[in-house]
């Protein structure tokens, strides 16, 4: 049989469950409620910045704070822990290699620029028939821009037109040059390298012709009238 409760245990249940519902309505959520053995979040925060260890840092902060603590810690343990590895020769922020021919500096570097770009002429002149024979277009034009009776913007357009085919001239050969260095077998983006360069070399003598014929031209026309 079944036995129902006494009057007296249905009284003090239902005073039990008054005082429940007083005190929880009592306390907002909002509450600054702190038990004794709670952690307090101020010393939790010192004490993930003084940490030493992402192993600590883990187990501390798992006791102390189920979310921020294994994740701070391990970041600040490695950080402090961690020694800092050498940056790879790929990385820009790597410093470069020490190259001693750039030790040199003022007159000294000056000097020894000279003696290095009369090196590169007398190479140029010696092993590239190309620019042997646009040196010697260059002789005989160069002279012919300074006597020419023009206004002086002429005569710069005139003269850089020959010296610019030379500069374009000795990049090429520096090209074809670091080429022949990597490798000498053929492919693809060698003879491509080259193409391009020899294409940049025809821009500039196209450049230099039309300027030339522009100029020199109408004065050419003048002086064959002048003397029919």
């Amino acid at each position: 049989m079944r036995t129902r409760p006494s009057t007296a245990a249905r009284a003090s249940n239902g005073a039990l469950r008054a005082v429940d519902t007083d005190s929880t309505a009592s306390i907002e959520p909002f509450d600054d409620v702190s038990e004794p053995d709670a952690p307090n979040h101020a010393e939790h925060a010192h004490g993930l910045n003084g940490m030493n260890g992402s192993q600590r840092g883990s187990q501390q902060g798992s006791q102390q704070g189920p979310q921020q603590g294994p994740q701070q810690g391990s970041q600040q343990g490695s950080q402090h822990d961690a020694p800092h590895e050498p940056l790879s020769p790929d990385d820009p922020l790597a410093p470069l290699p020490f190259n001693p021919y750039k030790g040199n500096r003022g007159v000294t570097r000056a000097w020894h620029a000279m003696k290095n770009s009369l090196a590169g002429f007398r190479v140029a002149i010696r092993e590239e028939s190309a620019f042997r024979q646009e040196l010697t277009l260059a002789a005989i034009l160069i002279p012919c821009g300074v006597l020419v009776p023009v206004d002086p913007v002429s005569r710069v357009l005139l003269l850089g037109s020959v010296l610019l085919v030379l500069i374009v001239e000795l990049l090429n050969s520096s090209v074809e040059a670091a080429i022949d260095r990597i490798s000498l077998e053929r492919h693809e983006l060698s003879r491509r390298a080259k193409d391009l360069g020899s294409a940049a070399v025809m821009v500039a003598l196209g450049m230099c012709l039309m300027t030339w014929l522009l100029i020199v031209g109408p004065l050419v026309v003048q002086w064959l009238k002048a003397w029919l």
